[in-house]
């Protein structure tokens, strides 16, 4: 605090800003933009014609425009689905600009790696809960050096120093004079001027926006009156609806088809066969002038499917294998001590097996992308995720070259990982059905529509996982040994993440959180075992390997606390004494959850029980208490959750607790319902009737509390799931004395 930070000229590398607009860029009028902004702008859900850009010779890296009518448009490199990322950005960008945040607006960026790569991971794309991590500073910087050139041209219109000219609310003011000018009116003359090579961001003490909850999402008007754009509303001229038939099995192709009733369905133009790869299917499409009639005649097709070389296997047999592989030795992913002496006479050893099974994403909006082919180009319009991969893999596809792939970034009705495919598998499927139709004379745009079924079923999910673990504890209940071995299919492996997330055999995303277990332990091992042989696809989910190893570290640690006759919050606080974080939302959960008193009972015959869970993930610390209610026969609800979040500076004070919140639904629908099965390798789920979400009767009360922090943003859209889980297994626990150890949990408990 009071420090004044001096960041280095922003024309340079990654995170710089450059002013590249001495021409008109909007729609004929004039202004100051930094950068370059070349994708077509999207309006009512149609295409609008892009207005040439600022000359090549200037380098872009674009980030902000402010028109000659003084709106301030923010371009977002990250995508908006739902987790309030537009808002953040154009939060840091308003604070250091100074704006009137009524007049500012968010626009998603193009596809250019360069320009507008994750500084978290190198590639463009949004995941990790990283986008206002990464962009915290970034963001700023282009605020601060868009409010420096517009105070320059004011200083040179007015004939004043730039030091005695202030900026509040979008408006430009020199207070001796009273002379003020709006953004719109220097904006012009503000692009003229040289970009400074050092700008001075604001002390925290002067923020403004920045941890106001006075800040409304900047997407929330349209969501609500139906003007916000998603890639089902995006409409092109003479566009064809397309829906595909997949195999029922992974790895099934297609031997021959009838078409002739698909194509008696009034509205359809045409049928074609698609090619598949390894991480994608092959199939048959509809080409339909609207949904409902590719739909019906995708459905009417006839089709022989070839299932000799598709993956076979039903759940409870991947399972079996699982708990075979976990009694042999894995790759070490961490060893500290020696676990074996530990292990060998304990005063007491708790072991546990947890079963996890495969979760769709379920995002409220399908799979879809709309595909437009021309010669030795592809434009597509989607909720874009993954810029960098799908760009490299379309071009790839095609044989074009990448900056021959546009991807224009419209929002996206969820995703929780599963638009950010690392094969790129349905924007694939598109192209690969607008190529066949090309090849049968359609020249038409091709929008790809996945019904919910096609979504269920469609693979690339959480992965199956096993856990085995083992604890020691001694004489006088202290924790000595921690051993853990887990199996599960690798995320990573395969894909162009390999390189750095797999070393020594151990994909880092699938014992995360518990390889760097942060409990005092001083004997711990964790072992993986990785199967090759398993033909489901898998598939980051909300909070990826945390969603799994959470729940079993923090299920065996509330054991370890019983066991050692200790309570739960206080056993965990000592084990935590070299992690100040933890602790800090440890003690606000218990202190807001009411820990130190008893908790209020319940009717007669019920039984009533509270757990803790505390996690770090993404950088980002919570910790949860769970409240529960246990009935006569045994059904049970939450009734309250508690959440205490540290993600350092709270950017969007709203925006965090609407994540927590959505996170601890989230997760809860998994906890009581979330499981894709198989059946001789056929997902027997299609829908939600039985891949259940959470109902409204089923949500408790939430009550969020952020940690005040001075530190640097973390995430937000993921770390919210991994700690509710087990915080309402250890309450169920409490209620019943009954250990829930496979996922989901049972409709009801023992009695």
């Amino acid at each position: 605090m009071g420090i004044l930070k001096h960041v280095p000229a922003p024309a340079q590398a990654a995170g710089g800003v450059v002013n590249v607009s001495r021409r008109r860029f909007l729609q004929g009028s004039a202004g100051l933009v930094l950068g370059l902004y070349l994708a077509p702008l999207v309006l009512n859900g149609s295409r609008a014609d892009a207005q040439e850009g600022a000359e090549a010779d200037f380098e872009p890296n674009a980030f902000v425009r402010i028109a000659a009518d003084g709106t301030v448009i923010v371009l977002a490199k990250h995508l908006e689905m739902g987790q309030g990322t537009y808002t953040g950005l154009a939060t840091l960008v308003a604070e250091e600009l100074d704006a009137d945040w009524s007049r500012v607006r968010v626009e998603g960026a193009p596809a250019d790696t360069e320009r507008y790569k994750n500084l978290a991971f190198g590639l463009q794309g949004t995941g990790g809960s990283t986008a206002i991590a990464n962009s915290y500073e970034q963001m700023r910087t282009a605020g601060a050096t868009a409010r420096a050139m517009l105070v320059a041209a004011a200083a040179e219109r007015w004939g004043v120093s730039a030091e005695e000219i202030g900026v509040s609310q979008g408006v430009v003011r020199h207070e001796a004079s009273g002379r003020e000018a709006g953004f719109g009116e220097l904006a012009e003359a503000a692009a003229e001027l040289p970009v400074p090579q050092e700008v001075t961001l604001k002390d925290p003490e002067d923020f403004t926006l920045i941890g106001s909850l006075n800040t409304p999402r900047t997407d929330s008007a349209g969501k609500t009156d139906g003007s916000a754009v998603f890639t089902q509303d995006f409409t092109l001229p003479g566009m064809l609806i397309a829906v595909a038939a997949h195999p029922r099995r992974f790895g099934a192709r297609v031997t021959s088809f009838d078409d002739t009733k698909a194509r008696e369905v009034p509205g359809v133009v045409d049928v074609v066969q698609f090619a598949g790869g390894p991480h994608r299917f092959e199939g048959v499409a509809v080409l339909a002038e609207n949904t409902w009639a590719a739909s019906r005649g995708r459905d009417a097709l006839e089709i022989e499917w070839d299932d000799s070389q598709a993956f076979s296997l039903g759940s409870d047999e991947i399972m079996a294998r699982y708990r075979e592989l976990a009694g042999q030795e894995g790759a070490m992913a961490t060893q500290n001590g020696d676990v074996a002496a530990a292990l060998a006479e304990p005063a007491t050893l708790i072991e546990a097996d947890y079963e996890f099974p495969y979760l769709a994403h379920a995002a409220m909006e399908p799979m879809n992308c709309l595909v437009e082919l021309g010669d030795e180009r592809c434009d597509i319009w989607n909720g874009e995720q993954w810029q960098s991969m799908d760009q490299q893999l379309v071009a790839q596809l095609l044989g074009i070259a990448p900056e021959n792939v546009s991807l224009t970034q419209l929002y996206a009705g969820g995703s929780f990982g599963r638009r950010a495919n690392p094969h790129s598998d349905f924007v694939l499927e598109a192209v690969s059905i607008a190529m066949a139709a090309r090849e049968q004379g359609i020249e038409a745009p091709v929008k790809l529509v996945w019904m919910r079924e096609d979504d269920t079923r469609g693979g690339y999910y959480r992965p199956m996982n096993f856990h085995r673990g083992r604890l020691a504890l001694d004489a006088d209940g202290q924790l000595v040994a921690w051993h853990q071995r887990l199996v599960g299919q690798s995320i990573m492996m395969g894909t162009a993440m390999e390189s750095f997330m797999v070393e020594n055999g151990v994909d880092a995303t699938s014992v995360e959180g518990v390889a760097n277990l942060a409990y005092d332990v001083p004997n711990l091992q964790v072992e993986l075992h990785t199967p090759e042989d398993i033909g489901v696809p898998i598939q980051w989910w909300r909070s990826v390997g945390h969603t799994h190893t959470a729940f079993s570290t923090e299920c065996l640690i509330d054991e370890a606390a019983v066991a050692a006759e200790q309570d739960p919050v206080a056993f965990r606080r000592a084990l935590l004494s070299k992690h100040p974080r933890h602790r800090g939302v440890l003690d606000l959960v218990a202190e807001k959850a009411g820990w130190d008193q008893p908790l209020e009972p319940g009717s007669d015959g019920q039984r009533r029980g509270r757990g803790v869970a505390v996690h770090e993930s993404f950088s980002s610390f919570v910790a949860q208490v769970a409240e529960v209610t246990v009935e006569e026969d045994g059904s049970y609800r939450v009734d309250r959750v508690v959440c205490a979040v540290d993600c350092g500076v709270a950017v969007n004070p709203d925006v965090i607790v609407a994540q927590m919140e959505g996170g601890i639904g989230f997760a809860l629908a998994a906890a009581l319902h979330g499981e894709i099965t198989l059946e001789e390798g056929v997902v027997q789920q299609s829908n939600f009737n039985d891949y259940e979400v959470l109902r409204i009767n089923e949500m408790p009360t939430v009550e969020v509390h952020i940690v005040p922090s001075t530190e640097a943003p973390t995430g937000v859209g993921e770390p919210g799931v991994p700690p509710l889980a087990p915080a309402v297994a250890n309450a169920l626990f409490d209620a019943s004395g009954e250990r829930l150890r496979k996922m989901p949990f049972p409709r009801r408990l023992p009695v």
